[in-house]
């Protein structure tokens, strides 16, 4: 199997994984997610180490190893992103199995279980989909419980609508799927909520950058990602020098 359908199909299977646990558990719902979390990274994690026992592999849900450094290629995986949402059993979550080259987010796959009317999704490098076009009133991503001040105030700067949604993956996804056309974070994040998406974002022809415009690098010591920002390659000039401005009033 190519890298791509290796991430395609272990991120489907870790998608499915998580849904029979979710049905056929009595737990809270963060009871629920921890046992979400432990099932789908003990499943991801030992598939990658038998398919791809040359390579690096950085999990959430594992301890890192910093040896991983020393590989060029290196898996990172979020077994289930949107942890809340997935133990709420709401549709926005995800499960993201990427693959760094020389800190690129070069291939993979994002499972969006819940999406698809409950059949579940899959998105994915090797076969982008046609990104429908933008509408006239552009639509923002942000965070339903914690919604970035940049992204609140350049949406209101561009005149963009608001969609609150779960996980980073799923508010990726959105942007390929037409259901938004600018994800802009700024709240922090770390390796593992991105590296899939943006995979799967250049792809499909999206923009991806930090929020100043610099590239996004994998594979690092530290694993912090302070921003981030996905668009359509049109939104991008206009999102980025409204950011600018703003950061050069509160300096």
């Amino acid at each position: 199997m190519t890298d791509a359908e290796i991430a395609a199909h272990l991120a489907d299977y870790a998608g499915r994984l998580l849904v029979t646990v979710r049905e056929s558990a009595v737990f809270s719902p963060k009871a629920l997610g921890k046992a979400g979390d432990a099932a789908a990274n003990e499943f991801l994690v030992h598939a990658l180490r038998e398919t791809r026992p040359d390579d690096g592999l950085l999990s959430e849900e594992e301890k890192d190893n910093l040896d991983r450094l020393n590989f060029a290629r290196t898996w990172i995986v979020d077994p289930v992103d949107g942890t809340r949402e997935y133990g709420e059993a709401r549709s926005d979550w995800a499960v993201h199995v990427g693959l760094a080259i020389d800190g690129v987010a070069s291939i993979g796959a994002v499972a969006l279980p819940g999406a698809g009317e409950g059949a579940g999704i899959v998105l994915r490098t090797d076969q982008p989909r046609v990104v429908p076009p933008a509408p006239d009133r552009l639509r923002m991503v942000v965070s339903r419980t914690r919604p970035a001040h940049e992204a609140v105030t350049i949406a209101e700067k561009i005149g963009a609508e608001l969609v609150p949604m779960g996980s980073a993956g799923a508010k990726a996804m959105a942007v390929i799927l037409g259901d938004a056309d600018i994800y802009l974070h700024s709240g922090g994040q770390f390796e593992w909520d991105s590296c899939a998406p943006v995979a799967v974002a250049l792809a499909h022809g999206l923009h991806c950058s930090r929020i100043d415009g610099s590239q996004l690098v994998y594979n690092q010591a530290n694993t912090y990602m302070p921003d981030l920002l996905i668009c359509r390659a049109e939104h991008a000039p206009m999102v980025l020098a409204e950011i600018a401005a703003l950061q050069a009033q509160l300096l």
